[in-house]
């Protein structure tokens, strides 16, 4: 054996079934994002990533399970910086959302399939829609507890429904801003705009000034 070939380079390593799978995650979301989940084909996604269709379907099984599967991705990148990665509580989570927002701004992709992927599920026969409408639900659920909580601490007792539409209006505006944001970047500061309405609908529903910190911001004038 000559030397050449016991100094021979090793072997590239093949990426784990984990980080391909991610990988695909991430080309999917800019296909969808980009070209909505009826034009954007396995085969774009299989593109970015240098395999074939066959190689995304034996990752995920049908495009059906993709998109599924994309949808979850984003939610867990939305509270990947959380401990215990999940929705905190109380005023917790409206910081935690004018949180989100700012790191929207540097995750355009992301937030472009959300907005592409539940605008097109309303659309008869769409395979995210009941995924979309059970994400509303626990939403609106989350948001009208954490309503409920700071009303408690500060000894608020709200009319029925009262903060079941604060939650509504709160994912709404949120959506709203999102959708502005994609259209005009320039128009729009997401998470200020996204800080000042929610904090414009709390103090409203509780009926004395809520103001939200997001530490990870710059200090506001």
């Amino acid at each position: 054996m000559s030397e050449a070939t016991e100094q021979a380079a090793p072997k590239t390593k093949r990426p784990t079934r984990a980080h391909r799978r991610e990988e695909i995650l991430a080309a999917a979301t800019r296909v969808f994002g980009s070209k909505g989940y009826h034009q954007g084909s396995l085969v774009d996604v299989a593109a970015q990533v240098g395999i074939t269709h066959a190689g995304v379907l034996h990752h995920f099984g049908s495009k059906d399970k993709l998109l599924w599967e994309v949808l979850e991705y984003r939610d867990r990148v939305d509270v990947q910086h959380l401990e215990g990665k999940h929705i905190p509580g109380g005023m917790d989570l409206f910081r935690h959302l004018v949180t989100t927002a700012r790191l929207n701004a540097d995750r355009r992709g992301i937030v472009q399939a959300y907005a592409v992927l539940t605008g097109e599920s309303v659309t008869d026969g769409h395979p995210a829609s009941s995924w979309v409408a059970h994400r509303f639900s626990v939403l609106r659920g989350e948001i009208s507890q954490a309503v409920l909580a700071i009303a408690q601490e500060r000894d608020v007792t709200l009319p029925d429904g009262e903060a079941e539409r604060a939650a509504n209006s709160v994912i709404a505006l949120m959506d709203g801003l999102q959708l502005q944001w994609l259209l005009d970047p320039d128009a729009v500061d997401l998470a200020e705009s996204t800080r000042f309405a929610i904090e414009s609908i709390l103090t409203a529903t509780l009926g004395s000034t809520v103001e939200i910190t997001d530490p990870g911001a710059t200090t506001r004038s």
